[in-house]
């Protein structure tokens, strides 16, 4: 597991649309590093998606059609439901 996050990663989560900027960078902030590692680096593959897929999976009009994806989408999801 890793112990701090890359800085490569917070600018992996800038991405084109505020509403992306909010829920992948308060992910990798708040839960990236308690993720077993290879959620870690599924998460870091989805971050390779485009931004249209990642707003369509992450806002539930579409679920991604890889399961290993959809089943990170939904950890991103529950993150931003439950946060504080």
């Amino acid at each position: 597991m890793k112990s701090e996050i890359p800085p490569r990663l917070r600018w992996a989560c800038r991405r084109g649309m505020l509403e992306l900027d909010v829920l992948l960078g308060n992910f990798l902030i708040e839960s990236y590093l308690q993720q077993a590692p290879s959620d870690q680096d599924l998460f870091e593959k989805l971050l390779t998606c485009n931004d249209q897929e990642l707003f369509e999976w992450l806002t539930g009009r579409v679920v991604a059609s890889d399961p290993l994806f959809a089943r990170m989408v939904e950890k991103i999801r529950d993150h931003a439901k439950n946060r504080h």
